[in-house]
């Protein structure tokens, strides 16, 4: 009985460390940052250009001439699906393209980080298609440009609990780190495609998103949503499994997260557009490739509890060489639209296929 105990105590012990350093790690300055910007470290060597570019656009235009162009990307540091930014300056993808580009860690609003693009306050930014579309939908002059990659989102519980698939959340207490998140729109989509109300048969909660586990500890809830590096770090422990995931059936070859640019850019500047669009494509076509040097990249901003080999776990899991453009994107950006719209998130009036017409952009396009 007394050993018993201990491998009890030595378990909630090894989910307390395992807390309080995510706890900690989210509370840092990534975490805590309104808008801060970083500069670009010294380029790694050894990438054979002549290779590129790897993902295969209708566009063979010539790197931009005359002085480099100064541009500002707005990213959330925290995200390690956002590896390719980093990659992208490390690796010399942006000055071949001839782009001095400044990452701006963004942490505010999406309403903010949309206004700020917008406004010319940055250029551009990469964030995730289900908390950007609704903000989209109110008329923000943004313009995306292309999907980067799938995956990051799951669906987690107790490993000792009776839900085992997303049929089970009927009924179910559900802790969301935010209502109008990325996270609870998917979720609520596919429970919606199961016959499933979201709205009335899931009693969702909130939590702070870095104390969504501490609601199933507790009894609180059954489930709980987050996002990677959080749920994957928490998968770590054997008392915690992943009940779905946003590579489940057809959402394995959609993109969730986006690239978007200022109007004006897209209008006045479209050969900086495309210049600063491929830059990020071969990016990411680099970062699944190379796994090991994304997670290089990426450390100096990773939480302090993810370990190298988590990261590159987590870049490995990514599907970093899935990034639509052109007709493609439009027919995702349109069926998220519609899915959002059939979850009450859009408004009944909105015209899908006008939004996505007016929301994106061919830059590769002769």
């Amino acid at each position: 009985m007394a050993n018993e105990q201990n491998l009890k105590k030595s378990a909630v012990d090894r989910r307390t460390l395992l807390q309080a350093g995510l706890a900690v790690a989210f509370a840092g300055p990534a975490g805590a940052l309104g808008a801060q910007a970083f500069s670009p470290r010294a380029a790694f060597q050894g990438v054979d250009f002549s290779e590129f570019p790897l993902c295969k656009t209708a566009s063979d235009a010539p790197a931009l001439t005359g002085a480099p162009r100064k541009l500002k990307l707005s990213w959330n540091a925290g995200a390690v699906c956002l590896a390719p930014l980093p990659i992208a300056l490390d690796y010399g993808f942006f000055k071949k393209q001839n782009l001095d580009v400044e990452l701006v860690n963004f942490a505010g609003s999406t309403d903010q980080l949309l206004e700020a693009i917008a406004t010319g306050k940055t250029d551009g930014g990469l964030g995730m298609a289900l908390r950007w579309l609704k903000p989209l939908e109110q008329g923000f002059d943004v313009k995306i440009t292309a999907g980067t990659h799938g995956g990051c989102m799951r669906v987690l519980t107790r490993a000792d609990s009776g839900v085992s698939k997303l049929e089970d959340l009927k009924g179910k207490a559900v802790a969301v780190g935010d209502f109008a998140g990325p996270d609870k729109n998917f979720f609520s989509i596919q429970l919606a495609k199961l016959g499933i109300d979201p709205n009335r048969d899931v009693d969702w909660r909130a939590y702070p998103g870095n104390l969504l586990n501490v609601a199933v500890e507790k009894g609180e809830v059954q489930a709980f949503l987050s996002s990677d590096p959080l749920a994957y770090l928490w998968l770590k422990d054997p008392a915690y499994k992943e009940v779905a995931s946003n590579l489940d059936g057809v959402y394995r070859d959609m993109s969730c997260c986006i690239v978007g640019l200022r109007g004006t850019l897209v209008r006045n500047d479209p050969e900086v557009a495309r210049a600063v669009t491929q830059a990020l494509l071969d990016a990411a076509m680099f970062t699944s490739q190379n796994p090991e040097a994304a997670a290089k990249s990426f450390q100096p901003y990773a939480p302090k509890a993810a370990t190298y080999a988590d990261l590159e776990g987590m870049v490995r899991y990514h599907t970093h060489h899935h990034h639509p453009t052109g007709e493609v994107l439009k027919r995702e950006l349109r069926a998220y639209a519609d899915d959002l719209k059939a979850i009450s998130v859009f408004k009944p009036s909105t015209d899908t296929a006008k939004f996505a017409e007016r929301i994106y952009v061919d830059v590769f396009a002769v």
